[in-house]
C-alpha cells in the first residue's frame, strides 16, 4: 500500500443532514473525479478511501467506476454508521447495532463493484465502549466470511481505538491529525499497538494548500460555508479562523521549502512525525491528485525542520 491514501469526501459531491446543512465540499465533476483516481493510480498512489454516507452513496459509486478493471492494484477502505436516503441526498439517522453492519456492507460491495472492502472502519466517532465491543466482534465475522480484509474505527478518541485494537483483524486507527493540530497520544497507540494511523484532515481541509490569506474556501453547497462546531478551521462563509490562519503562516516557510508545495510540505510533516502515518488529503481535479501523489517525490521532513516546525508554533 502506498505511503499516501486519497480520501474520497469531497467527490462525492453535494449532500446534507436532517437539517439542510450542507455535508460534502460543493458540485463536483464525475469525469473529473474519475479522471484524477486514474492519475493517481498511474502516479503510484494504491490507497482510497470513502465512506457509504458520502454524497450518500455517490462517493462510493464514482471509486468503484474509477476502479473498474484495476481492483486487484489497490487498497479501499469505507466506512459504514450513518443511514441516509441515497436518491434525496440527505443523512436521515445513524446506527449503531450489530445488525447494520452487514447491511452496510452488502450495499457499499454493491456501489464498490467489488466482492470484499480492505478495511472497514466505523463511522460513529463516539458510539459507546460496550456498543462499539459488539461491533467489533461483527467485523471479527465479516473478515472470517472474507467480505472485509481488515477493520477500524474512525475516531479522535484513543480508549476507543484501544478497544477495538483488541481484535485479532484490527489493522488501524483514523483519526484528525495534521501539523497543525497534532495527535501524541494516538501516535503512541498506533506505536504500541502497530496500527496505520490514517490521517483524515491532513491537510486541514484546504487551509493547509497553498492559498494565502483570508479568502474563503465554502462555497454552495460546502460544508466550510456553513461550518459545524467540530470544524474549528473555519468561520462562517468558509474564511478561515484568524487564529488557524495565523498559525499556517507560522510555519509556512518551512513547509514550503526545499521545492515543495505548502501541501506537499504538510504531507511530509506527517510522514516524519510517525512510521504509521498514511495521510488521505482529498481531491477533486487532477491538478491537485498531481500535486498531492508528487509529495512522496520529496519524503518526509528533516528532523530538525520538525523542530523549526515546533518553535514556531510554540511561539
Amino acid at each position: 500500500m502506498s505511503a499516501l491514501g486519497f480520501g474520497c469526501w469531497a467527490i462525492g459531491g453535494e449532500w446534507s443532514d436532517g437539517e439542510g446543512n450542507p455535508q460534502g465540499w460543493g458540485k463536483v465533476d464525475d469525469d473529473e473525479s474519475v479522471a484524477a483516481i486514474h492519475r493517481a493510480l498511474d502516479l503510484g498512489v494504491t490507497f482510497f478511501d470513502t465512506a457509504d454516507v458520502y454524497g450518500a452513496g455517490h462517493s462510493e459509486r464514482v471509486l468503484g467506476k474509477a476502479l473498474k478493471g484495476r481492483r486487484d492494484e489497490v487498497v479501499i477502505a469505507t466506512k459504514w454508521g450513518n443511514v441516509f436516503d441515497e436518491s434525496a441526498k440527505v443523512r436521515t439517522d445513524a446506527d449503531a447495532t450489530p445488525g447494520y453492519v452487514r447491511r452496510a456492507l452488502t450495499a457499499s460491495l454493491s456501489r464498490l463493484d467489488t466482492d470484499h472492502v480492505d478495511l472497514y472502519q466505523l463511522h460513529l466517532s463516539n458510539a459507546p465502549l460496550d456498543r462499539a465491543a459488539e461491533l467489533r466482534d461483527a467485523c471479527e465475522e465479516l473478515v472470517a466470511e472474507g467480505l472485509v480484509r481488515a477493520y477500524a474505527w474512525s475516531t479522535d478518541a484513543p480508549e476507543r481505538a484501544a478497544l477495538f485494537a483488541e481484535g485479532a483483524n484490527c489493522a488501524a486507527v483514523q483519526h484528525t491529525c495534521n501539523v497543525l493540530e497534532d495527535a501524541p497520544e494516538m501516535l503512541a497507540l498506533c506505536d504500541e499497538r502497530d496500527l496505520a494511523s490514517i490521517n483524515r484532515g491532513p491537510l486541514a481541509m484546504g487551509l493547509l494548500t497553498g492559498k494565502q490569506g483570508s479568502r474563503s474556501r465554502g462555497a454552495t453547497g460546502d460544508i466550510r460555508a456553513v461550518p459545524p462546531a467540530w470544524l474549528r478551521w473555519f468561520g462562517e462563509g468558509g474564511v478561515p479562523a484568524p487564529e488557524w490562519a495565523a498559525r499556517v503562516e507560522a510555519v509556512r516557510d518551512v513547509l514550503s521549502s526545499d521545492g515543495r508545495t505548502l501541501a506537499q510540505g504538510a504531507l511530509a510533516w506527517l510522514w516524519a512525525r510517525s512510521p504509521h502515518t498514511i495521510p488521505i488529503p482529498g481531491f477533486r481535479s487532477v491538478a491537485q491528485a498531481e500535486e498531492n501523489a508528487a509529495a512522496m517525490e520529496h519524503g518526509p521532513l528533516r528532523p530538525e525542520q520538525l523542530t523549526d516546525i515546533a518553535k514556531a508554533l510554540a511561539g
